[in-house]
């Protein structure tokens, strides 16, 4: 509590929670061996106050300086942390504050337990009762524990496919297993395993789950159960039959643990969850449940390894890379030696000669939301597995095809509906994009017929799909003079039916990126940008022919014209001169709506219908005549430092343009003309820092080709392109939060497209969270530029 003494502070690895509240002997051998006392106890709060805590914190971790508030029964006051550099790697120093709190007197003095009062001597002297006391608690404490915090299913992550192996010390590689993703939950009273849809496997895999009995912690596990025939090989049909023949041999390899204790520990990096499963398994004697092994950096060995045992093939995952539940990720590859590919049955046709049933079935995949067509399997079958199959298609046949697009065929055709999942090996994939000499392994009850696309690695699928549709779509408008209605769908979201049309519309002709697939980008990043349009106008700018065609806004909207179920204000425009029917966009469905209206971009009011005269953030959009990049860089650096002088948090996303915007948190705390006059000095500050390459002339022609620092955009009724929104420019770039240490030579708006920002996102979360925080005190900033700038 001295700030002239500074202490050595070590950092350790995680402990448990659970260990807060543990006094007692830690036996001798094991980590941390000895006597232990719960010296003191309290909370921890960064030094000023921030709407994320946590992330405040770990962001100072990662700097190497940390300072926090103690509120404990003996530390009180300010400390600070820093990291010793040079010396090794978890050295740091800790020091006292000056502050109320700080005094010369020894705080090691107070030497008693805050939870028992007992002080190390008088616990080393009953350190064998104590101990027993400390295992009962902790007993009581996991049972009480279970029982408020129960494990759950998590849904799985899921990898992308890649063709070739690879080597990478980044990188670690594990088997490829031919069986059936099941994630096991296990609980004190019970043990659950379900397939990736939450299926139940306990009745198909009975001996499993009794296996897992003998876990007695809190965890869940993600693996593949396989059934193996007598030369140790997963064989898929086996599995099939498994539950009739009860031939093989039953496994369950766990190659990644989720849960631990009631922990989720899906943020914790795979290289560090593999240590704890195989912590974990080593505590038991298993006969049919494995521990998955890994290789690091050599991908290609065991690539050849798993081609010399006739395997399936290898997963290859990143070491750090975290677990992220129900997301395809191309942190996690698989890469395949057989070709096996899991297709939709769209439907059967006519028996010939002797066979029973059906002669052959047609096979799909998605691309998008379009049904593809790749082919048709007529092996693989045996006389029970034909009655067998018929038997659960016969429930789902229908009489259009479920295809868009017409498949020519000799054979009559009994169309099914878009249900079944089967798994077929074939040779090759075709020039016409099917499958070549498929063979029928069994159904796939794990999977979902949505859950079925088009693999990312076919390049000559994805060109079916883009470039010639481009060309299909151009003769069939020459043929029709009203667009064809193929391609509509509904979508069902919540309670709401959504009608979307002309999904494969080609919206950027130079890359081939069609409105179907920017509604699926809202769909996906829902929830990441309705906090930034909710309660708030929209003004609609629609480009209903897609981006090289003439565009318009939309303000008003006819309530007799539209959809019951969306939400409509009538504010006064100050622009129309008259109040106008205001769409609101609080949820999904009125987002997709909105797309599909042609709506590319979101362009949301700064202030809400319950302060419309306050808008909740100020912007500084910084907008360049010309393509220099790095000045633009160079002005949001400088706005930065303004601000960082006036102790005011901003925020930096790309524009989704050519420009960057700078966003100030105000919480609707004052008016818009108020704000106007704030920006207006803002800019004026920050335009004499650069003279020489910014202007504030509003007139395009007076720039003189200068970078326009525009704070006008705080007027009431204007609007920007919201965060996550998607920007009618080539390449469908989207307008994306930064980190302020990214605003660097390095960035350009076009980095950040449909195609690539939703990993991005998911790794970093929202970093525009703190733009809807509380706000800048605009009194003690004016105060600030005024003792500053005294004239």
């Amino acid at each position: 509590m001295n700030p002239d003494d500074k202490r050595l502070a070590m950092m350790v690895e995680d402990h448990p929670y659970s260990y807060k509240d543990f006094e007692g002997t830690i036996p001798a051998g094991n980590y941390g061996a000895g006597n232990v006392i719960v010296w003191d106890n309290g909370t921890y709060t960064p030094d000023e106050p921030t709407q994320n805590p946590e992330k405040a914190l770990l962001a100072d971790l990662k700097k190497g300086h940390l300072s926090f508030i103690l509120k404990g029964k003996k530390l009180k006051g300010e400390f600070s942390l820093i990291k010793l550099k040079g010396k090794q790697e978890n050295a740091w120093l800790l020091i006292k504050k000056q502050d109320p709190y700080a005094t010369e007197s020894d705080i090691l003095n107070k030497n008693k337990s805050v939870i028992t009062d007992r002080t190390l001597e008088e616990l080393e002297k009953k350190s064998k009762k104590m101990d027993q006391n400390s295992s009962e608690k902790k007993a009581s404490k996991k049972s009480n524990s279970s029982a408020e915090t129960p494990a759950v299913f998590i849904k799985p992550m899921l990898a992308n496919t890649k063709e070739k192996a690879f080597d990478d010390t980044n990188w670690v590689f594990e088997n490829k297993y031919d069986g059936y993703r099941t994630i096991a939950v296990i609980n004190p009273t019970d043990v659950q395993l379900f397939s990736r849809n939450e299926l139940s496997f306990n009745t198909n895999f009975k001996p499993i789950a009794d296996e897992l009995q003998k876990i007695d912690h809190i965890a869940v596990l993600d693996g593949e159960i396989v059934v193996e025939d007598e030369n140790g090989k997963a064989n898929f049909q086996l599995l099939q039959n498994y539950l009739k023949t009860g031939f093989g041999t039953l496994k369950y390899y766990v190659f990644d643990l989720l849960n631990l204790d009631g922990n989720l520990i899906t943020d914790l990096s795979l290289l560090e969850r593999k240590e704890l499963l195989k912590i974990l398994f080593n505590k038991y004697d298993f006969t049919n449940v494995f521990y998955s092994e890994h290789t690091i950096e050599k991908g290609l060995k065991q690539f050849d390894l798993s081609i010399k045992n006739k395997g399936e093939g290898i997963i290859a995952k990143k070491a750090d890379s975290t677990y992220i539940p129900n997301k395809r990720s191309s942190d996690w590859l698989k890469i395949k030696i057989s070709n096996e590919e899991e297709a939709i049955i769209i439907g059967i046709t006519q028996p010939k000669n002797s066979r029973k049933y059906f002669g052959a079935i047609l096979l799909g995949q998605y691309y998008g939301k379009r049904l593809q067509f790749i082919g048709k399997c007529g092996t693989g079958f045996t006389d029970a597995t034909l009655k067998e199959l018929y038997t659960k298609l016969k429930p789902h046949f229908v009489n259009e095809s479920p295809l868009s697009e017409k498949v020519v065929l000799r054979d009559q055709i009994q169309w099914v509906k878009p249900k079944l999942v089967c798994q077929v090996k074939f040779s090759e994939w075709t020039n016409d994009k099917h499958l070549r000499h498929p063979v029928y392994l069994g159904l796939r009850i794990d999977k979902k017929a949505n859950e079925v696309f088009v693999p990312s690695n076919n390049k000559s699928n994805v060109e079916l799909e883009v470039k010639p549709d481009k060309i299909l779509k151009e003769e069939k408008m020459k043929e029709e003079p009203t667009p064809a209605t193929e391609n509509d769908y509904d979508l069902k979201i919540g309670k709401t039916t959504l009608h979307l049309t002309n999904q494969n519309k080609i919206y950027f002709p130079e890359d081939g990126i069609t409105k179907g697939e920017i509604v699926q980008y809202y769909n996906e990043v829902a929830d990441l940008i309705l906090p930034y349009l909710k309660d708030r106008p929209q003004s609609m700018n629609r480009f209903p022919n897609g981006i090289n065609a003439p565009g318009f806004y939309q303000k008003d909207v006819a309530v007799d014209k539209v959809p019951d179920w969306l939400k409509t204000k009538k504010i006064f425009s100050e622009s129309n001169e008259e109040y106008l029917n205001y769409l609101i966009c609080n949820d999904k469905a009125t987002l997709l709506y909105m797309a599909n209206l042609g709506c590319i971009e979101m362009n949301p009011w700064n202030s809400t219908i319950k302060h419309i005269e306050n808008p909740d953030w100020l912007v500084i959009d910084i907008d360049p005549d010309k393509d220099d990049f790095q000045e633009v860089v160079k002005t949001a650096l400088t706005v930065k430092e303004v601000l960082d002088e006036l102790e005011t948090d901003c925020y930096c996303k790309t524009s989704g343009a050519t420009g960057l915007h700078v966003y100030i948190p105000l919480g609707a705390q004052y008016d818009y003309d108020s704000i106007k006059i704030f920006g207006e000095l803002l800019a004026t500050d920050i335009h004499s820092r650069l003279p020489k390459t910014t202007s504030l002339e509003r007139s395009i022609k007076k720039r003189n080709h200068k970078i326009y620092i525009d704070y006008l955009q705080n007027r009431r009724g204007q609007t920007l392109a919201s965060p996550y929104s998607v920007r009618p420019k080539h390449g469908a770039t989207v307008s994306t939060p930064l980190e302020w240490s990214e605003v660097n030579s390095k960035l350009h708006p076009s980095q950040f497209t449909i195609k690539n920002v939703l990993k991005r996102f998911e790794k970093k979360g929202d970093l525009w969270q703190p733009v809807l925080g509380k706000g800048a005190n605009i009194k003690k900033i004016l105060h600030k530029l005024e003792n500053r700038n005294p004239n």
